[in-house]
């Protein structure tokens, strides 16, 4: 995520939240944290990013009853106990989690053509690597129905590193207007609308959550054992908007591990702000942030 210049170790920033005592995050502490999440989840902190990790991690040590990043960090790298649990924690306060129903819309209408193609009469298998709270997986789901039929067999995996945002995928409950870009005909086919105390709120039909498997998933672990329960080879792999968070060495790795489970045809979905040219032996450019697996 570009600039690694340190920080001094002189430069402080305080904050003060309401009803709670300022806590202190020395540039010392932000580059420790800079590196765990590094080495937990491949991001690539950027330095300009020191309020935002104080806003988020803040709430952890508050948790806590803890009023100084220091002895949290300690704690996190050497406490096994403490760890096992607050790691995850760690991870799910420093991961962004910006999506929508049908972003990027330009992707929905080359995965319908794959899918329209045929696939020599076995399931689609399909993989959401960042699911997020669910609205890129479902959006997914729709598409697959719209070109295969409300009796397709086809399999979404949905995989995130954020435990919390798929425990909320999972229940699949939106605002009314969170759906909106979805249109009218997509409403009322996919999803049921909340009545009484749930006014507001819609729920995705049990029909088409059934095509979608949630599960949490780094990208960073030595192996992914949930894409056993798509079987490989993949058909398609939406991973949108993830490797902007990542160096360029972290990048290339995963790339190489997602080109190993795609079979050749198959098309790689990437961030409006992702370019992988460079990765000219696994891939080639097939439209705009579509990669086909070679």
């Amino acid at each position: 995520m570009g600039a690694r210049d340190l920080l001094s170790d002189a430069t402080t920033v305080s904050h003060s939240a309401r009803d709670a005592e300022p806590i202190e995050l020395s540039g010392r502490d932000f580059n420790r944290i800079r590196r765990i999440i590094f080495e937990l989840a491949g991001i690539d902190l950027n330095a300009s990013k020191q309020n935002m990790v104080y806003s988020r991690l803040a709430r952890r040590l508050r948790s806590h009853a803890m009023t100084s990043f220091g002895p949290y960090l300690d704690r996190l790298e050497s406490d096994p106990q403490f760890a096992q649990a607050e790691r995850q924690e760690f991870v799910n306060a420093l991961t962004t989690n910006l999506t929508s129903f049908f972003r990027e819309q330009h992707h929905f209408p080359v995965l319908a053509d794959l899918l329209g193609r045929g696939l020599a009469g076995r399931p689609a298998r399909i993989w959401c690597a960042a699911a997020s709270t669910g609205e890129e997986a479902y959006s997914i789901a729709m598409t697959v129905v719209e070109a295969l039929g409300p009796a397709s067999n086809a399999r979404v995996l949905a995989t995130d590193i954020d435990t919390q945002v798929l425990a909320s995928a999972r229940c699949g409950v939106y605002p009314e207007q969170a759906i909106q870009s979805c249109g009218l005909h997509r409403a009322r086919r996919f999803f049921l609308r909340g009545t009484g105390a749930n006014a507001g709120m819609v729920r995705v039909r049990p029909d088409l959550a059934r095509l979608v498997e949630f599960g949490q998933l780094n990208l960073l672990e030595p192996a992914w054992p949930l894409l056993n329960r798509l079987g490989t080879p993949l058909d398609a792999v939406f991973c949108r908007n993830v490797m902007i968070y990542f160096n360029r060495a972290t990048q290339r790795a995963v790339l190489e591990r997602i080109a190993a489970v795609l079979r050749p045809g198959g098309l790689l979905f990437a961030g409006h702000s992702e370019n992988f040219t460079d990765c000219r032996e696994w891939f080639a450019l097939r439209g705009k942030t579509v990669y086909e697996r070679l």
